[in-house]
């Protein structure tokens, strides 16, 4: 994929808000890991991110790479919940 980012929108492919509405701090949560200091960490290819007032995760491409069994789950997740995947300049992505 030639984009360095893809953006997973907390919105349907049929415009209704998905729920729950944390589920972007959950995706988060459960790539993230304990640091030295005993402190959660975000994995560095997830971020929150707001698009267009949409709770949506930003999804650093290099994950496919660096985990290809987790940005195939996401991408899943995506899937079955029909929620709308986009690249850095708003267009759709298919996944």
């Amino acid at each position: 994929m030639e984009n360095q980012e893809i953006i997973i929108q907390g919105i349907t492919l049929g415009g209704k808000p998905f729920r729950p509405s944390d589920w972007v701090d959950r995706m988060c949560s459960t790539y993230a890991s304990f640091g030295d200091d005993k402190k959660l960490r975000y994995s560095p290819y997830l971020k929150p991110k707001l698009v267009n007032n949409v709770r949506s995760l930003s999804v650093d491409m290099k994950l496919k790479d660096v985990n290809p069994a987790g940005f195939e789950q996401l991408m899943q997740f995506a899937k079955e919940n029909q929620l709308s995947v986009i690249n850095p300049a708003g267009e759709a992505v298919s996944i």
